[in-house]
């Protein structure tokens, strides 16, 4: 698919056309011009090269692999289980990753929603006692840093659960860890002027920028209005605007995550529909949805100059302890960003997603991310969803519910379940 940025540069020519005089001995009569050529009348013995035709040497394309994940979620019952697999003494996520670090690994650009904050000076906590409070142990950093993931967007409703000291600590947590592993990190800034310094990314020689918008912080932004800490809302079209035209004119990709939508549903609303077309007219070339807890629906957006960017409206959950069945069916975006080597023309090709399953026992033991490939009928039917306390609305799984949820919520096209 042929994407926009003009910023063609022409065909090398490697040699020009020479073109040689006539060698004459003893000429008698006069040089006239016949179909191009110089040719001399009379007696004489002449020498002619042809010009040359120009060589053209192709340019290899730029190519970048890319995947992504939606909302890591770390619920009371995903750092018990980290817990019990560090065997008592701090928190192993690790082996929780295991079956899709092969994708994020063969990547050559990995970018994660890290969900939950990481404040060392205030109590983990995962929506534990009823509250939708989440407060991550810093091994989930390591974990995921660890799982290959290069960008880390933070914009999201739950930044201010233990208040703007506990942002402020998370933010600098993971500036530390963006200085120590050639990190990105973005979406919550210190200041006014970290949030307008565009982050951009060189991989590959492509120049890739990211940005991070969040609809809401549970009602708790006006706790921002005092301090210089920054979140960039949806609701900030102008911000949003300039900062993606900017960006445009800084790289050659323009990657948004954008944290929306209403928590549990698979219905693309209209507001949604809107801004990703506004996203994508003003230059964004992929949208990142997050939020809903659901994998929901993509689809490219045309621009008036018959350029497209692609949308993927929610990935849903990339790690949870939820207990509905449309929870546990996520989405990791995987497509190719390609720079053409001689028109430096952007495609996106191979785009799609590879589904995913968050496969727990019962009480949420053996707590694993599968992709669709590796999961099986066997472990659907061993999955602890349908036994969970307290249990959800839709308590039913199987092969069966996986298939169709992917069925109603990924386009045939965009499948990629042999990953």
């Amino acid at each position: 698919m042929k994407l926009r940025k003009g910023r063609a540069f022409g065909a090398v020519t490697v040699l020009a056309a020479l073109i040689a005089g006539v060698v004459s001995c003893n000429v008698v009569g006069r040089t006239e011009i016949n179909n191009g050529q110089p040719v001399t009348s009379g007696s004489s013995s002449a020498e002619t090269t042809e010009a040359t035709e120009p060589i053209t040497e192709e340019q290899p394309d730029k190519v970048v692999h890319v995947v992504a994940a939606g909302d890591n979620l770390i619920h009371y019952s995903v750092f018990k289980n980290a817990e019990a697999l560090a065997g008592g003494v701090g928190y192993d996520f690790k082996p929780m990753y295991s079956e899709v670090k092969y994708l994020v690994e063969g990547a050559d650009l990995a970018i994660l929603n890290q969900e939950t904050i990481i404040s060392q000076s205030n109590p983990i906590r995962g929506a534990d006692g009823g509250q939708l409070i989440f407060n991550s142990p810093p091994e989930v950093a390591d974990a995921v840093i660890d799982l290959g993931f290069d960008v880390f967007t933070m914009a999201n409703n739950h930044l201010l659960d233990m208040g703007t000291d506990g942002l402020e600590e998370s933010i600098r947590f993971w500036n530390q860890k963006a200085e120590e592993n050639n990190l990105t990190v973005l979406g919550a800034y210190l200041n006014e002027e970290d949030a307008n310094n565009i982050r951009v990314r060189e991989v590959n020689g492509v120049k890739i920028a990211f940005l991070a918008y969040a609809h809401h912080i549970n009602g708790f932004d006006s706790l921002l209005d005092d301090v210089p800490l920054r979140v960039i809302k949806n609701e900030e079209e102008d911000v949003i605007e300039r900062q993606i035209k900017e960006a445009d004119q800084l790289a050659d990709v323009v990657i948004v995550s954008a944290h929306w939508g209403e928590d549990d549903t698979t219905v693309v609303t209209d507001d949604r529909i809107e801004l990703a077309n506004k996203m994508v007219d003003w230059g964004a070339d992929v949208i990142l949805g997050c939020h809903t807890h659901t994998a929901e629906t993509m689809e490219w957006i045309e621009r008036d100059d018959g350029t497209k960017g692609f949308v993927y409206y929610s990935m849903g959950n990339f790690i949870c302890a939820q207990t509905d069945n449309f929870n546990v069916v996520g989405e990791m975006p995987d497509f190719d960003i390609v720079i053409d080597g001689n028109t430096n023309e952007l495609r996106l090709e191979n785009v799609g997603c590879i589904p995913t399953i968050i496969h727990y026992e019962s009480e949420f033991s053996n707590m694993k991310i599968y992709p669709y490939s590796k999961y099986s009928p066997e472990l659907a039917e061993r999955h602890g969803l349908p036994y969970a306390v307290p249990q959800g609305s839709y308590p039913e799984f199987g092969w069966d519910v996986i298939n169709r949820i992917i069925d109603e919520q990924i386009p045939a096209e965009f499948r990629k379940l042999d990953k």
